[in-house]
């Protein structure tokens, strides 16, 4: 199974997010901010990478930049994970890198559907 590392400032959310995926038999890594999630891909390698937005220190956004240039990470699908929900975001989002966009309170069905698109077979 893959390696997926959660980034989230919110206990709770990483907490329901490691669930989730755990569920589905994937192994998981967390960081509690886009700086650490940043170390956290870079050290680790990562299958994939579920990123919040709004965090301190380096938000997701620029975070996801950041994995997407980075050609060490480049490779690695970002699923940005996110209470931010215009539409303006979502294309934001897109352009730093990511791979897909989520918009919390997360519905698990539509997680473990966008999880397996970009997850290989």
């Amino acid at each position: 199974m893959a390696r997926i590392l959660i980034v989230d400032d919110s206990p709770s959310q990483l907490l329901g997010i490691k669930r989730i995926v755990e569920k589905l038999g994937h192994e998981t890594l967390t960081a509690e901010d886009g700086a650490a999630g940043v170390e956290v891909a870079k050290r680790e390698l990562p299958d994939l990478i579920l990123m919040d937005v709004v965090m301190p220190n380096l938000n997701g956004f620029q975070a996801t930049r950041t994995i997407s240039k980075d050609p060490a990470t480049a490779h690695i699908p970002v699923i940005l994970v996110t209470t931010k929900d215009q539409e303006t975001d979502k294309v934001w989002g897109l352009r730093q890198g990511a791979k897909a966009y989520v918009t919390k309170p997360i519905k698990e069905e539509e997680l473990v559907e966008t999880l397996k698109g970009l997850l290989p077979a």
